[in-house]
């Protein structure tokens, strides 16, 4: 089919390289004319595994190329909008304006029979709103909506394997459409679920909400644990064998972040707002507050761990990212962290394998070195805040020979207290029962 991805960004950039990759002839457009020439010279403007890999593939075929032109997605059939729906910068709710841009300047150029697909996550009542947008200029063309549910560090394979696949469609046809475009995922038996509009919309911002809720809640049972002497990771593996819970996402830590799960809870609740209905999701306000919280509790702890004061201590921060596998820095947990600290005086060195420049343009009052060795050299103080592999796999004989203290806080929940603790260190967790050498 022909195919146009409207927003080239993470979701859309990954979205039509995966298109080519099952068949399609795409085209990527885009109004960053320097994203548009990276993307064209088959370079990912962002980190994510696989994609150079499938972009390079879909690029040499001759069946996917870029444009800052809308025009050039006319000899489309089917057009899916991928665009950035970011928090407003005065409230909660979300910015519609690239949506609404982006249905806008495909309007001249539809045609009877095509098909918008929107991909962005939106507000419940948006697509029946832009449907009427597309009915009303009488180009026979019909709206669906086709959410997205990637993982960040996974989200080729899950676009090209998706778990599920859910239309919101008003018609049919425009279901029948969608079964062509993902003919492959079918094939291989990907569950298919045909609904209206509003179902479909709901679908994507209701899964964030349980996942966001699933983690504070382990996060939240992390503080009565430490106020009990419980081990919150032990209490999470004695719950996930209850098939009804579940163990994933049940892990206590610094919290969730990224371009994702803050803004699409917080939407969520201004839109239910809106609707009055906002009494039957205040808990995501809580949800909201726990998450924020476990980001001081870190901070708390790395006063505590130094004596009641960070001030002229090195701290080393390992990891910027909101989450491995990913250069994204986002409302990232890690990040924030950092930041709080070099606020109260410490001398805070980041290091991470992809996020450092990202992060840099953020916040360059931080020092960043992307050498690990370098960086733990001298350590007061070393705070894991985002699980990559390699810090996961440190040796704790050979980073105490580096440091100028060994004390830890794992803020991830990754690394075994025990065999830290033997190495000499002082080892911190959230929510983890408590040993002879771990500070109070």
């Amino acid at each position: 089919m022909r195919i146009s991805v409207i927003g080239c960004g993470y979701l859309g950039a990954v979205h039509a390289s995966a298109m080519v990759e099952l068949g399609h002839d795409v085209v990527g457009v885009d109004v960053d004319g320097a994203k548009i020439a990276q993307l064209a010279a088959a370079k990912p403007p962002f980190f994510e595994p696989g994609l150079p890999e499938i972009l390079t593939s879909a690029s040499a075929s001759g069946r996917l190329r870029f444009s800052t032109d809308i025009a050039d997605a006319a000899d489309a059939t089917v057009h899916f909008v991928a665009v950035g729906t970011p928090q407003t910068r005065d409230g909660r709710a979300a910015d519609l304006s690239y949506v609404d841009a982006a249905i806008e300047g495909l309007l001249p150029f539809l045609k009877p029979g095509d098909l918008v697909v929107g991909k962005s996550t939106v507000p419940v009542g948006t697509a029946a709103r832009l449907a009427s947008v597309i009915a009303g200029r009488g180009n026979g063309a019909t709206l669906a909506w086709n959410p997205e549910f990637l993982r960040e560090g996974y989200a080729v394979r899950d676009t090209i394997e998706p778990d599920r696949l859910v239309y919101g469609v008003a018609d049919e046809r425009a279901a029948a459409v969608l079964d062509e475009v993902y003919a492959a995922a079918l094939a291989a038996g990907t569950p298919r679920i045909v609904t209206d509009y509003a179902t479909a919309e709901l679908v994507k911002v209701s899964a964030n909400a349980f996942l966001a809720t699933k983690i504070s809640f382990i996060n939240a049972m992390a503080e009565i644990a430490e106020a009990t002497g419980a081990d919150v990771t032990q209490l999470a593996d004695a719950l996930g064998h209850d098939t009804r819970i579940g163990r994933r996402f049940l892990n206590a830590g610094v919290g969730f972040g990224g371009g994702c799960l803050p803004k699409d809870i917080r939407a969520f609740t201004a839109r239910a707002e809106e609707l009055g209905r906002g009494e039957s999701v205040v808990f995501l306000k809580e949800v909201d507050a726990i998450n924020l919280r476990q980001r001081q509790r870190v901070v708390d702890r790395a006063i505590e761990a130094l004596g009641g004061s960070v001030h002229g201590r090195k701290i080393v921060v390992l990891g910027v990212t909101f989450k491995p596998e990913s250069d994204d820095v986002r409302d990232s947990p890690a990040l924030d962290v950092a930041v709080q600290l070099k606020g109260l005086g410490a001398d805070v060195v980041a290091t991470d394998p992809q996020g450092i420049e990202n992060a840099r343009l953020r916040h360059p009052q931080l020092s960043y070195e992307p050498d690990l060795d370098l960086a733990l050299r001298d350590a007061d103080l070393v705070v894991l805040v985002t699980e990559w592999r390699p810090y996961r796999d440190l040796d704790p004989v050979r980073v105490g020979a580096s440091v100028r203290a060994r004390t830890i806080i794992d803020a991830r929940n990754v690394l075994d207290p025990e065999t830290w603790r033997a190495a000499g260190w002082h080892y911190r967790g959230m929510g983890r029962a408590s040993g002879a050498s771990v500070l109070s």
